[in-house]
């Protein structure tokens, strides 16, 4: 699934929190990590005993979106490989999901450390909180710390982040970025040229988008084309050359379908949104747990994801068949 619809910088959605607790509250620019409002019965992997005695039966949240999706199974699959019985449940909405995870309705859920951070921010400290007092940064540890004081009096755990990353990236075309010697973003800076960026409409003011390239890189942003975050239609306007700029993620399977190649942000604009398990403390806090998850956490790659991302919706497969041929290539599962 397209992430066109995740909402731009995790400060963003805060004061949609307010307004109704199914509004999108602390999301990043891409907003399918959080579409949607509904949630499906359970999928089961298999039975045991109850939650919190010995190696019983865990819930894993989902969030709808492919990424999420294929993320659930992997959890699912390393813990019931751990002795565990698993099931996945899809709740498409954080707002929805996030309570349900402290109730222990849910016991872990794959999650994005910056855009959690900022949600949880809001939730606890109010709407303002994000834009004021921002706990999440472009240093994953720091946002992490920042995550996990915040997560423990709601009586959840953030385990530990892995390399794997989900954020906010720009895409030049491949014949772009040679013609001009473009490896990053402070080389577009640099070579001083205009750039149209394909994005949503947020863009304009948002300080992960053109305001933060413009300040942090000095690029000459001539405008916006509203075609979307990470759509084909803003993909094939830059490779068409009518942009210049892509909005999208670093995450996006598609890139090489469009003749188009990320630019490093090497500067560190966007905020660190590592993946991460968080699960709820008191149902599934057990060292055997992290540690069962930990193993995939410290594997998994942002290029893994752009892969299994692609098995999935360009070669249709299933996310459960795309998990279960990871874990067994990286002997993460028997």
């Amino acid at each position: 699934m397209s992430k066109s619809t995740r909402v731009l910088g995790a400060v963003l959605g805060a004061a949609a929190l307010t307004a109704s607790l199914a509004a999108c509250g602390g999301d990043s620019l891409e907003k399918s990590k959080d579409t949607g409002s509904g949630a499906s019965a359970p999928s089961d992997s298999g039975s045991g005993s109850a939650k919190g005695k010995g190696k019983g039966k865990v819930v894993i949240g989902a969030a709808g979106f492919t990424e999420s999706n294929v993320l659930a199974e992997l959890y699912a699959q390393v813990l019931k490989d751990a002795g565990y019985s698993t099931s996945i449940t899809t709740v498409n909405n954080r707002e929805l999901y996030e309570p349900s995870l402290e109730k222990g309705e849910i016991d872990v859920v794959p999650e994005y450390a910056a855009t959690l951070a900022e949600f949880l921010n809001a939730k606890v400290n109010g709407p303002k909180a994000p834009e004021e007092k921002p706990v999440a940064s472009s240093d994953v540890a720091a946002t992490v710390a920042g995550l996990e004081k915040l997560a423990a009096p709601l009586g959840l755990k953030a385990l530990p982040a892995g390399p794997a990353v989900d954020q906010n990236a720009f895409a030049v075309s491949k014949e772009f970025a040679q013609k001009n010697n473009l490896k990053t973003l402070s080389d577009l800076g640099k070579s001083g040229l205009k750039v149209k960026i394909a994005a949503g409409d947020e863009c304009a003011v948002r300080p992960f988008c053109a305001p933060g390239l413009k300040k942090a890189y000095g690029i000459d942003v001539s405008g916006i084309d509203p075609k979307g975050v990470g759509t084909p239609q803003s993909k094939q306007a830059v490779k068409d050359g009518v942009d210049q700029l892509a909005l999208t993620t670093t995450t996006d399977a598609t890139l090489d379908t469009f003749g188009l190649v990320l630019l490093e942000d090497d500067k560190k604009l966007q905020n660190a949104d590592n993946v991460l398990p968080v699960v709820n403390a008191k149902d599934a806090g057990s060292p055997e747990i992290a540690a069962a998850l930990d193993k995939l956490t410290k594997v998994l790659t942002t290029a893994d994801l752009v892969e299994l991302n692609k098995q999935v919706d360009a070669q249709r497969e299933k996310p459960a068949d795309a998990a279960k041929a990871y874990l067994k290539a990286k002997g993460l599962t028997k």
